[in-house]
């Protein structure tokens, strides 16, 4: 137990996240659109009002140059490749209807398209926003120790592996690190999720952005910034806006075919009735409206937003989702299999039970507070769970002296004058079987697994106290609307005996449980499944799971940051170590999918009512540039639903009444 005698710390408020939202006008998509727009509104108000050509030709060229000269970039760029853009269709369409006169349907299009492009470039900003905020939590300087002993203060991003760093109480960690010397405590909330700060002491690890509690810590940089806990998070979802979905790539394989048949397409509906003495105005009107109605602007747009829009909204709520691969994929699940501890528990101990030996004279509540008394002055997390259990039965804890803490054995204090000891002493377990208790003591183990410890009074034995790890208050809810999701009760995989794992089954309502597995055995339990036919998503936290979330269908890792192996395995990440998120973002990615279908099948109606209304009668390229681009406006507004915060409400009312 601890080592140190010292009152407790006060416990330092955690720190959230800042709450971070880009301005639409801080992306250069958003202003270039907004530019020709405005541009655009400026030419159709003086074409409108009867000014002479040039006066309304200005503006609309602005709108032309604005709007049009990132896409036409990429055409270009594209086409030296040997590949056809559609962004280059779309320029080409816009410049062949002021080539015939049509400058206003020309510049209409050309301002839906910008406007498209950056619909889709906020879609993606906002994916990363708020767990960008995570950054600002990390402190922009630190005080460096010199080997001469003497400080510094200097940038967090000139740290380098093997520096030593003061931190002061009250401040901010600047790096990721050992501790060498000291003993405070840190609010880990906003990097693990644990509820309570933890106590560090030398050779533990300390993270970047997590606050310092009450001591003073020296601490020996191991990672460089750039590659601490925040900073790989952040690089986890940044790479989402730049990952395309299973769907995207399918549309992107049959894009260049599509684009080459309809330039081929194109050239013919030109062509074709010029051949037949169709006037050649006409033949190019109608042309150059079929080549813009049969653009797949709207199918390429079809994915991306809903699923990019299911990422950021996922992210404000604590779930870090890798990529649009992976969000799309979540939605796919049909079983789950879950890791126990510190997923189904929370890695918190707490007393299950206490056990005064016969003739000790000591009842239930005296036999805690006893216990209780002499571990109030330790910072353990066992002291304090057995401290919290008497405060829980709002018991008398007596003012300890003389405390003692011996590592590996316990402590022992003075309370009420009797030398109260209170720890692993076997010698203390093997009286109490003589005393004819033994038996019942040994029913612990049907704790499944419990930690005993063995309290003392004067060299005595006078009882047994069992500590648990403690189940996640979500932990069954979570399980039951799971089942509810994928029709199949998820599987327990813990590495722990099957005692403890038979517990938290029983406690959580699941009934296929799997106990001491080694990591391959995990591997070997999720493939088996998956073998059957099954999508599977496994959740699990720790280095030994990492095999698991990556032979998974999807993997979700629960926020601890010391578990880096599974941070960089799974497909999401749950910061904040919320188990309901789970169903909650399997319902999300549901929805995003849902959204995908209908964004394909409002873009693929629209393009098959406009191409043969265009072939079969006389559609005015006015109107084919509103059908078309407004489909594709639409798909994109649709797919920013998802951004609303009363679609995560949602999954996770769902998941609550589970």
């Amino acid at each position: 137990m601890s080592a140190t005698l010292a009152p407790q710390p006060t416990p330092v408020r955690s720190l959230t996240p800042p709450r971070r939202r880009t301005r639409v006008l801080a992306l250069p998509e958003a202003r270039w659109a907004l530019a020709s727009l405005v541009a655009f509104l400026l030419g159709l108000a003086l074409d409108l009002g009867g000014a002479p050509v040039w006066a309304y030709g200005i503006p609309y060229a602005v709108a032309y140059v604005t709007g049009g000269w990132e896409p036409a970039l990429e055409g270009l760029r594209a086409l030296r490749e040997k590949t056809l853009d559609v962004d280059l269709l779309m320029i080409v369409a816009a410049l062949g209807a002021a080539a015939i006169g049509q400058v206003l349907d020309g510049a209409l299009l050309i301002v839906i398209f910008a406007t498209s492009g950056a619909l889709e470039a906020l879609a993606t900003a906002r994916t990363a926003d708020s767990v960008r905020g995570l950054l600002d939590l990390a402190p922009t300087t630190a005080t460096r120790v010199r080997a001469d002993g003497t400080e510094e203060t200097v940038p967090t991003a000139e740290l380098a592996v093997g520096d030593v760093l003061l931190i002061r109480p009250g401040e901010r960690i600047g790096a990721d690190g050992t501790v060498l010397d000291g003993t405070s405590e840190a609010d880990q909330a906003t990097i693990t999720g644990e509820p309570l700060p933890v106590v560090k002491r030398p050779g533990d690890e300390v993270f970047a952005g997590t606050l310092n509690g009450t001591g003073s810590l020296r601490v020996r940089v191991e990672r460089d910034p750039a590659d601490s806990v925040i900073a790989r998070i952040v690089t986890l979802v940044e790479e989402a806006s730049r990952t395309k979905a299973p769907t995207q790539l399918f549309i992107e394989k049959i894009e260049q075919r599509y684009a080459v048949g309809v330039v081929a397409a194109t050239l013919a509906v030109f062509g074709i009735p010029l051949a037949f003495g169709e006037n050649l105005t006409d033949a190019l009107l109608r042309a150059m409206t079929f080549m813009i109605v049969a653009s797949p602007c709207a199918v390429v747009l079809a994915t991306m937003p809903p699923l990019l829009s299911a990422i950021a909204n996922a992210g404000r709520h604590g779930v870090l989702v890798k990529s649009a691969v992976a969000m799309e994929r979540l939605g796919e699940v049909d079983a789950t299999a879950l890791d126990k501890t510190g997923t189904l528990t929370e890695g918190t101990p707490e007393v299950t039970a206490v056990r005064p030996l016969p003739g000790s004279g000591l009842d239930e509540d005296r036999l805690l507070a006893l216990a209780a008394a002499a571990e109030n002055p330790s910072e353990h997390p066992l002291a304090r769970a057995i401290v919290a259990a008497a405060r829980a039965r709002e018991l008398r804890v007596a003012a300890a002296e003389e405390f003692t803490a011996t590592p590996g054995e316990g402590v022992t204090a003075t309370v009420d004058g009797r030398r109260v000891t209170v720890g692993r002493a076997k010698h203390a377990v093997d009286a109490a079987d003589r005393e004819g208790h033994g038996g019942e003591d040994r029913d612990f183990g049907d704790h499944r697994g419990a930690t005993v410890v063995t309290v003392t009074r004067d060299g005595v034995p006078v009882g047994t106290l069992a500590l648990t790890d403690r189940l996640r208050p979500d932990a069954a809810a979570t399980t039951a609307e799971l089942t509810a999701l994928t029709g199949t009760a998820p599987t327990l995989l813990t590495g722990d005996n099957a005692h403890t794992a038979a517990r938290v089954a029983e406690a959580t309502g699941l009934t296929d449980v799997r106990a001491e597995l080694l990591p391959e055995d995990k591997v070997k339990a999720v493939r088996a499944l998956q073998e059957a036919g099954r999508k599977v998503l496994f959740v699990g936290d720790g280095v030994n799971d990492a095999p698991a979330l990556a032979a998974a269908h999807s993997g979700i890792a629960m926020g601890r940051a010391g578990s880096d192996l599974a941070l960089e395995t799974a497909d999401a990440v749950i910061v904040r170590d919320e188990l309901a998120t789970v169903p909650a973002v399997v319902r999300l990615s549901r929805a995003a999918r849902r959204l995908v279908v209908q964004n394909l099948v409002i873009a693929g109606t629209f393009i098959t009512v406009l191409v043969v209304w265009d072939l079969v009668g006389h559609l005015p390229l006015p109107l084919g540039v509103a059908g078309h681009e407004g489909s594709t406006v639409l798909v994109g507004l649709n797919g920013l639903r998802l951004l609303r915060e009363s679609a995560w409400r949602s999954g996770s009312a769902q998941a609550g009444r589970g």
